[in-house]
C-alpha cells in the first residue's frame, strides 16, 4: 500500500461442501490488520485478531435452502487494535510495516467443544481464585476433574453428562446479600490516537456491526456507546449499517450514553466549550434517537473540572460514570460510589467500576476484583462491569458474554446480570444515604505533561475558542441591527464541531500520533479561515454605514469591543500611507466606537536605559525594571510603592528541566524532573530598547535555551496598561527537555488561584501531604494568581495551561520535547504571550479577570469612513462580579417554538460571591426568560423587564443562561 492508512481489498469466493449440512460453518480470517467483511455491499462483521475476533459466522447449521456458494469482500487495514507503532504500542508508526494475512479458511465449528470449554475454564478459574479455606473453590475443583473422567473426547455423545455435571455448580445459587454486578457491552474508540480521525470512522463500523451481529443472537446483550460524533460519522459513511443501530437503540440494546459530541478532555476546554460538548451531543442524541442522555460517560480522560458538575445538570444529567482516577500515580482514590460536588455546590450521582477498567473480558478474576475492590462495600451492593475490549475499538465478544451467562447467579460468585446504565444508576440512587461526597476537582495524579504537550494544538484551541466566541457576538447584534442579514447557524455548527472533536482526550492534550496533529491544525486553520469570514460579513452588516466607501486616506477607525465591559486600550491602526500606528482608545462594553482624534494617556510611557545596561520602564501604574538578560529585577505598583520580585531574585527567569517520565513520553511530566532545573543563561542579544515611549514602551533581547534551541523576547508596556507583557518567539528544537518561565514573588500564601471553566480555584502552594505534591504540575486557563491580604501577583497567558506555584514562585510550562507518539512533537516555531499583573487588594478587585480576558480577546479596529456616530453599547452587567461569556442565537428549538429571533446569553459569577446584578441591553426585548444550558425555558423561568434592564441573582460561580426574545 501507498500509504499506512489505506485500505486494500481482497474478493474471497466460497464454496460450502453439501456434506456439511446440519453443521455451525464460519469463515475463518487471521491478519495482523483489522478487517472487515462485506457481503451484498453491506459491512457484516468486524475482525480483528488482537480484539479476538477471527470468524465470521456463515451459518448456525446449514440448511439445504441456504445458499452453498457465496462472494465476501474483506477490506484489510495496516493496522492493529492498537496501531501501528514501530517496536512498541505508543512508538510513531511504522512507515514499512508489513501485515501477513495468516489464515483464511473454511471451517466446520463444534459449538459442543466450546462449551465445554468454557465450563472448563470457569471452574478452573473458581478452584484457582477462590481461595483454599473456600469450600467452593474445591467444590469446581472436584467437578471439573469428574468432566475430565467422563468426557471421550472421540466421543461427542459423553458430552452432555460431562456439561450436565458443569450445569449442577453453575446452578447452586448465592443469598440474598451477594453483591450484584450490572454487566454492559463497552467498546471505547478513541476518535483519534494512534491513528488518524479517518480510521477511527472504520473502527466505529468495524466494531459496532460486530454488536449487531452479537445483538442478532443475544438478545439479552446491552451496549453503551457514546460519542455523537462517532455516531454522525457512522451515519453519513455506514447508512446501511446505521439504521441497524436504530432499530436496535429502539429495542433498548443499542444505548447511546455521554451526551457530549466527543469524549472531550476534561481540563483544557473553555466553559463555553464544555456547554457546547453537551449542546451538540444532546441535540444530536434528541434528534436521531429521540432522547437525550441522562448520564455523563467519560471513562477515559486526564482529569476532571470541578466545573463539570453544574455543566453537566445544566444539560439534563445528573449520573456521571469514569474509571481513569484508578490510574492516579501517589494516592488510591478513597471512593467507588459517591457524590461529586462541583464549585458552584451542584452535586452528581457518580461510579467508578470497581474493577478499575472499561474493558473487561467477562473473566472469575475480575468479577471477583469488582467485589473485592469495591471501596463502598457496605453501602452500595451494585456495581458496572463494562466489558469489551477498548481504546481501538474491538468491543464485546460471544466468548465474553458466555463465561457470564455461567455466573449469573452462582454461589460464592457474585451475581452478574446483563443491565443498563439507567438500571445501574437507578439502584445506586435507592442505596445512596450512605455515600460520601467529594468537593472539588477530580485531579489524576497523572498524564500533567498533556497540558503542555503539542503548543501549537493549545494554541489552536484557544485561539477558535475566541474566533467563534467573536463571531457569535458579532452575528447576533448584527442581525438585531440589520433585518437582512442572516445569521450564520449552519456554518457555526460546522466550525464547532471541528472545534469540539479536536477537544478529543487525545488531541487536544497532544498525546497523539502526528498525523493526528497535522488533521487538527487543519481543522484550526479553517476555522481561523471561516470564522475571519464571517466575522467581516457580520461587521459590514452591523457597521455598514461607517465603514469606508472607498480606498484612499482613513479619516477614521472603527473600533469594536466583544467583552462585556468598557475598555481603554492602546491599539494599532491602519495609517493613510499603510503604515501602523498606535491609539489609545475607549470602547464600550460589547460595543463599538468610532474613534477620529485618539486620547491622551495621563501619563506617557517612558523607557530609560541605565548605565549598567538595564532599563527602566514606567507608565504611571508600574514601574518595571529589566537587566541585560531580560529578567525582571524590580516591579513595582506605583502608587503604593510596593515591591513584587524579592530582594536578590530574577523574575522572568526561564528555566530548561530534563524530562525524561517512565514510559508515557507525551502525556507525563514525572515529579523528578524538578531536580533537574537547569536557568538559561546564555545571551545571544543583549536588552535594547525597539520603542522609546509615548503610547507604548517595549525592550528585545535573545538567549539561547538548551543545545540549540533560541528564544527571542519582546518585553511590552502600554499607556495606562496594569500588566507588563511578554511577546515570545522560540525556535524549539530540544529532546525531552521542558521550558518554563519563573516569576518569584514577593506574596506569602499557602494557596495560589487558579481560572478554570467558568470559575476558579485555590490549590496548595506547599507539599505538606501526598496530595499535595502529587500535584506539582497543575493546569489553569487565561490566569494564575498569588495573593497575601491587600496585595498579589497575577500571571496572564493567551495559549497556556500548564502551571504551578510553589512556596512564592509562580511558573508557567511554555514547551515540552517528547518523541512518542509524534517523534516531531513540538519541534519548529512558537509564538505565545503572557503577562505579569502586580495588584493591590484582592484579584478579585484588582480585575485580573477582567484583564485576562483583555489580552485573550484583542478588539478590533476596522478603517471606517469620517462620519459622526455615537458609540453604541449592546449589552452590559452592573456588577464586575458578572461575567457575560456568551452571546448566541437560539437554536433550532426555539425557531420550532416560534421564537426564531431569541438570542441565548450566558452569564456566570466569577468572584465567588453571591450578587444581584442588572443586566442592561439596547437590542429590543420583548421578552425574557431562564433557559438550562440546552436552551429549554426554565418552568417559572420568566424575567421581568425592567427599566434597569434584567435582575439576576447569583450564588458563588453558578452559571444562568437567559432567553431573550427580540421584537421583529
Amino acid at each position: 500500500l501507498s500509504s499506512r492508512w489505506e485500505t486494500c481489498w481482497f474478493k474471497v469466493e466460497l464454496s460450502i461442501p453439501l456434506a456439511w449440512a446440519g453443521r455451525e460453518v464460519h469463515f475463518v480470517w487471521e491478519s495482523d490488520g483489522e478487517a472487515m467483511v462485506w457481503r451484498d455491499a453491506q459491512p457484516v462483521q468486524g475482525l480483528t485478531k488482537e480484539g479476538e475476533k477471527t470468524s465470521y459466522i456463515l451459518t448456525s447449521s446449514l440448511k439445504e435452502s441456504e445458499p452453498h456458494s457465496l462472494t465476501l469482500y474483506v477490506e484489510l487495514a495496516c493496522n492493529g487494535l492498537f496501531g501501528a507503532g514501530k517496536g512498541s504500542m505508543i512508538a510513531p508508526p511504522d512507515p514499512d510495516r508489513r501485515v501477513t494475512l495468516n489464515k483464511a479458511e473454511l471451517v466446520i465449528f463444534n459449538r459442543d467443544v466450546y462449551e465445554l470449554l468454557v465450563d472448563l475454564e470457569i471452574l478452573l478459574d473458581m478452584a484457582r481464585l477462590l481461595g483454599e479455606e473456600n469450600q467452593r473453590s474445591f467444590q469446581a475443583l472436584y467437578t471439573a476433574n469428574q468432566m475430565v473422567n467422563v468426557c471421550d473426547v472421540t466421543d461427542p455423545s459423553t458430552f452432555p453428562a460431562a456439561r450436565d455435571l458443569a450445569a449442577a455448580i453453575f446452578s447452586q445459587r448465592n443469598g440474598e446479600s451477594q453483591h450484584t454486578i450490572h454487566a454492559m457491552g463497552h467498546c471505547h474508540i478513541d476518535s483519534a490516537w494512534l491513528w488518524p480521525y479517518e480510521e477511527t470512522i472504520r473502527k466505529c463500523a468495524r466494531s459496532w456491526v460486530t454488536v449487531i451481529r452479537l445483538m442478532e443472537r443475544n438478545p439479552e446483550l446491552t451496549f453503551a456507546c457514546s460519542q455523537a460524533q462517532q455516531f454522525e460519522w457512522v451515519r453519513s459513511w455506514y447508512p446501511g449499517l446505521y439504521a441497524q443501530i436504530l432499530d436496535f437503540v429502539a429495542k433498548g440494546q443499542f444505548i447511546p450514553v455521554g451526551g457530549t459530541w466527543v469524549e472531550m478532555d476534561g481540563n483544557l476546554p473553555s466553559g463555553e466549550s464544555m456547554v457546547r460538548q453537551f449542546l451538540q451531543g444532546q441535540q444530536f442524541f434528541q434528534e436521531q434517537f429521540g432522547r437525550i442522555c441522562t448520564e455523563f460517560w467519560l471513562p477515559d480522560t486526564f482529569g476532571y473540572s470541578a466545573q463539570l458538575p453544574q455543566l453537566m445538570r445544566g444539560c439534563g444529567i445528573q449520573r456521571f460514570l469514569t474509571q481513569k482516577l484508578s490510574w492516579n500515580l501517589v494516592n488510591t482514590f478513597p471512593y467507588h460510589t459517591f457524590f461529586w460536588e462541583g464549585i458552584d455546590g451542584s452535586r452528581v450521582l457518580t461510579h467508578f467500576p470497581p474493577g478499575d477498567s472499561y474493558g473487561m473480558h467477562g473473566l472469575v478474576e475480575e468479577v471477583l476484583k469488582t467485589v473485592k475492590n469495591n471501596k463502598d462495600k457496605g453501602c452500595v451492593n451494585h456495581s458496572a462491569f463494562l466489558f469489551g475490549f477498548g481504546d481501538g475499538g474491538g468491543g464485546p465478544t460471544q466468548k465474553m458474554l458466555d463465561r457470564m451467562k455461567r455466573m449469573s447467579d452462582t454461589d460464592g460468585l457474585p451475581r452478574v446480570q446483563i443491565s443498563t446504565p439507567d438500571q445501574l444508576f437507578s439502584v445506586l440512587e435507592k442505596e445512596s444515604s450512605q455515600l460520601c461526597t467529594w468537593v472539588g476537582e477530580l485531579f489524576l495524579e497523572l498524564h500533567n505533561g498533556t497540558y503542555t504537550t503539542q503548543a501549537q494544538i493549545k494554541k489552536g484551541n484557544r485561539e477558535c475558542e475566541r474566533i467563534l466566541h467573536d463571531v457569535e457576538v458579532l452575528s447576533t447584534l448584527a442581525v438585531a441591527q440589520d433585518s437582512v442579514f442572516q445569521y450564520p447557524a449552519s456554518q457555526l455548527q460546522r466550525l464547532w464541531r471541528l472545534l469540539l472533536l479536536n477537544q478529543f482526550h487525545d488531541v487536544l492534550p497532544g498525546s497523539c500520533i502526528q498525523l493526528v496533529v497535522e488533521d487538527a491544525l487543519q481543522y484550526y486553520t479553517e476555522i481561523r479561515r471561516i470564522g475571519a469570514e464571517l466575522q467581516e460579513e457580520a461587521v459590514q452588516s452591523l457597521c455598514r454605514d461607517l465603514l469606508q466607501p472607498k480606498a484612499g486616506s482613513t479619516e477614521s477607525t472603527l473600533v469594536l469591543n466583544t467583552l462585556p465591559w468598557e475598555r481603554t486600550e492602546v491599539i494599532s491602526r491602519p495609517g493613510p500611507d499603510g503604515t501602523e500606528t498606535l491609539a489609545l482608545v475607549t470602547v464600550p462594553s460589547m460595543g463599538y466606537a468610532l474613534v477620529r482624534e485618539p486620547l491622551l494617556p495621563s501619563q506617557p510611557v517612558s523607557v530609560r536605559k541605565q548605565v549598567d545596561g538595564s532599563i527602566t520602564m514606567e507608565n504611571g501604574v508600574i514601574a518595571v525594571c529589566l537587566d541585560m538578560m531580560g529578567h525582571l529585577t524590580s516591579l513595582r505598583l506605583l502608587d503604593s510603592e510596593r515591591e513584587s520580585v524579592p530582594e536578590g531574585c530574577y523574575a522572568n527567569q526561564f528555566a530548561l528541566f530534563d524530562d525524561v517520565p517512565l514510559y508515557w513520553d507525551a502525556w507525563d511530566v514525572m515529579d523528578y524532573h524538578l531536580e533537574t532545573r537547569k536557568p538559561v543563561t546564555t545571551l545571544l542579544k543583549p536588552l535594547e530598547i525597539t520603542l522609546a515611549g509615548g503610547l507604548r514602551g517595549s525592550v528585545r533581547f535573545s538567549l539561547q535555551v538548551g543545545k540549540s534551541s533560541t528564544l527571542t523576547q519582546e518585553i511590552i508596556l502600554d499607556a495606562t496598561c496594569p500588566y507588563l507583557r511578554f511577546l515570545t518567539q522560540v525556535e524549539w528544537k530540544e529532546a525531552h527537555k521542558f521550558l518554563k518561565v519563573e516569576f518569584p514573588v514577593q506574596v506569602r500564601s499557602t494557596n495560589a488561584t487558579y481560572e478554570i471553566q467558568f470559575g476558579h480555584v485555590q490549590r496548595p502552594t506547599h507539599w505538606n501531604t501526598s496530595w499535595d505534591w502529587a500535584r506539582f504540575e497543575v493546569w489553569a486557563h487565561k490566569w494564575m494568581d498569588l495573593s497575601e491580604h491587600g496585595f498579589g501577583v497575577a500571571l496572564l497567558n493567551d495559549c497556556k495551561y500548564g502551571a504551578s506555584a510553589h512556596r512564592n514562585v509562580l511558573s508557567l510550562s511554555l514547551l515540552r520535547a517528547p518523541k512518542s507518539p509524534d517523534s516531531t512533537a513540538d519541534i519548529g516555531h512558537h509564538q505565545f504571550t503572557y503577562a505579569v499583573m502586580p495588584h493591590r487588594g484582592s484579584f478579585q478587585e484588582a480585575g485580573v479577570i477582567q484583564r485576562a480576558y483583555n489580552l485573550n480577546f484583542p478588539l478590533h479596529a476596522v478603517p471606517a469612513s469620517s462620519a459622526q456616530c455615537p458609540a453604541w453599547s449592546a449589552f452590559s452587567v452592573s456588577s464586575p462580579a458578572i461575567v457575560l461569556e456568551t452571546v448566541k442565537q437560539a437554536g433550532a428549538r426555539a425557531e420550532a417554538e416560534g421564537r426564531p429571533e431569541a438570542v441565548v446569553v450566558r452569564l456566570y459569577e466569577a468572584y465567588g460571591s453571591t450578587v444581584t446584578a442588572w443586566l442592561q441591553t439596547s437590542l429590543p426585548v420583548k421578552e425574557a426568560m431562564l433557559c438550562d444550558l440546552l436552551e429549554r425555558p426554565a418552568a417559572q423561568g420568566t424575567l421581568p423587564l425592567g427599566q434597569q434592564g434584567l435582575r439576576l441573582s447569583f450564588t458563588p460561580f453558578c452559571v444562568l443562561s437567559v432567553l431573550l426574545v427580540l421584537s421583529q
